[in-house]
């Protein structure tokens, strides 16, 4: 994905195979930690962008997600999108891993 680069989930899911859960409870917690992730860094992206710049961005991602151009795109029309996208992924990596502690302390 193209932001890929900007989060760093590991610890999460280090910390979800410390946990007593099945093999498949502990991948479905990860497809939701990136699929939270997703959302969090694609809401502040599109929170961002113009109207205009939002369609055009959806379009371009639904053609490629993986297309290097789309970040040359955020950063021509957001100042600083790289250092939002690190901020709010690792916003929500912090809340997720409060997460999980309270979840071992039950």
């Amino acid at each position: 994905m193209l932001y890929q680069k900007y989060i760093v989930i590991e610890s999460l899911i280090e910390e979800l195979h410390g946990m007593d859960l099945s093999d498949e409870e502990r991948q479905h917690l990860a497809s939701l930690v990136d699929s939270s992730l997703h959302h969090a860094i694609l809401d502040e992206i599109l929170s961002n962008l113009s109207i205009e710049d939002k369609k055009i961005f959806l379009m371009k991602m639904s053609q490629d997600p993986e297309d290097d151009k789309l970040m040359e795109f955020l950063n021509e029309r957001v100042e600083n999108i790289e250092d939002k996208i690190k901020s709010a992924s690792e916003q929500l990596v912090k809340e997720l891993h409060k997460d999980i502690k309270e979840a071992k302390q039950k």
